[in-house]
């Protein structure tokens, strides 16, 4: 079975622009989410859609497994979660413990704001 790029990315933009402010998820979370309706796709698909396609949506709220931020547009995700009050660690790296939000698909696409 093949994955429609289009159809997947789609979900991958829906579940980023389900969490909530102050709250974020990972490339493996929505991976694993999208996976699992779609049969098929991983973290480095769902950063591929985001480097392309995620500019539109709050890109800063999908981190990497060990809470790390994604390193595009300048450096300025730690300033979103200052203002959204993101816990993060003293290290910089978000608080996955604290922060993390597990995200859902419903099985019918929604349409996106």
């Amino acid at each position: 079975m093949s994955i429609d790029p289009e159809e997947y990315a789609e979900r991958v933009l829906q579940c980023v622009e389900s969490v909530p402010r102050g709250r974020v998820t990972t490339y493996g979370a929505i991976a694993e989410v999208v996976g699992e309706l779609l049969g098929g796709g991983g973290p480095r698909q769902v950063g591929s859609v985001m480097s392309s396609q995620g500019g539109a949506v709050a890109w800063w709220r999908v981190v990497h497994a060990d809470g790390s931020p994604p390193t595009c547009h300048d450096g300025e995700a730690p300033q979103a979660y200052l203002e959204e009050g993101t816990p993060l660690r003293p290290s910089g790296r978000i608080d996955l413990a604290r922060a993390f939000w597990r995200p859902r698909l419903e099985a019918e696409p929604q349409p996106r704001a």
